[in-house]
């Protein structure tokens, strides 16, 4: 076993030796119901954020994100997910190994908070659903490991969800992926899990033959969607990936500010 101080003296640390690993994610895609987006706003990072997610075990960060208007003008995708809809999107990074435990957790702790009044009726969930860890990516240059992402203030995230070809797996998707050069900083790909059927019944199943692609961008979103993100959306279904059923930049919330709710 190598010590921490011969560890920790390079930058790139595989993932099989380091100590603390994503495991799995909850990625959350919320719309506030007209008149309601301060409120919800509000809500969110000073109730639910902690008590939903952040106070539970396992949980190694979070982060939350929101598509503006221009954000939203971006979009693309041939899924069910229409694109005027999601304006806040939430991240919850799970220790490896400890979904299990951290998904009990949460089922009985969000259930509670509906007997409490702690939940926000004027909102829809739009896509919501775990996801397992498949596999990360970094640019050129990068050693950036996916578990510091939501920790680094990065000027916006990019996300797609593709529906798989016939015949295609996550795996196909990760040697996709891992050909090319990472757009952001560092990606992550990840495959759905299932839903605790005990769940509150407003959050829909999210399963399916999918996968997720979260990319972390140094750059503002906006400025290099169309020169990054849209032909790398392209080359995927090219290569007979699958579909693009969804993709949208997200700029990061500004903790403790309304920024952006006059923008959605």
């Amino acid at each position: 076993m190598k010590a921490n101080e011969q560890r920790f003296s390079q930058a790139a640390i595989p993932r099989a030796e380091r100590p603390i690993r994503l495991g799995s994610l909850l990625f959350t895609l919320v719309q506030p119901r007209p008149g309601h987006a301060l409120a919800y706003n509000r809500w969110y990072e000073r109730d639910h954020f902690f008590a939903g997610c952040m106070i539970g075990a396992f949980t190694l960060a979070g982060g939350r994100f929101v598509a503006t208007s221009n954000c939203k003008a971006l979009r693309f995708g041939a899924g069910a997910i229409d694109p005027q809809q999601g304006a806040y999107l939430a991240l919850y990074w799970i220790l490896d190994g400890a979904h299990a435990a951290w998904d009990k957790w949460a089922v009985q702790q969000v259930n509670a908070l509906h007997r409490e009044g702690r939940m926000f009726a004027e909102r829809e969930h739009i896509h919501t659903g775990f996801y397992r860890y498949v596999a990360e990516f970094n640019a050129p240059g990068s050693h950036m490991p996916i578990e510091l992402a939501l920790n680094r203030p990065y000027a916006g995230l990019a996300a797609l969800l593709i529906d798989l070809a016939p015949g295609k797996t996550v795996d196909d998707a990760a040697g996709f992926f891992r050909n090319r050069d990472c757009p952001g900083d560092v990606a992550l790909l990840a495959a759905p899990m299932p839903m605790d059927p005990t769940r509150p019944a407003d959050v829909p199943d999210s399963t399916g033959p999918h996968c997720l692609y979260l990319s972390f961008e140094l750059a503002d979103p906006l400025r290099v969607w169309a020169e990054d993100y849209v032909p790398l959306a392209a080359a995927a279904e090219a290569a007979g990936l699958g579909q693009v059923s969804f993709a949208s930049p997200f700029l990061p919330t500004v903790f403790g500010t309304d920024k952006y709710v006059d923008e959605l």
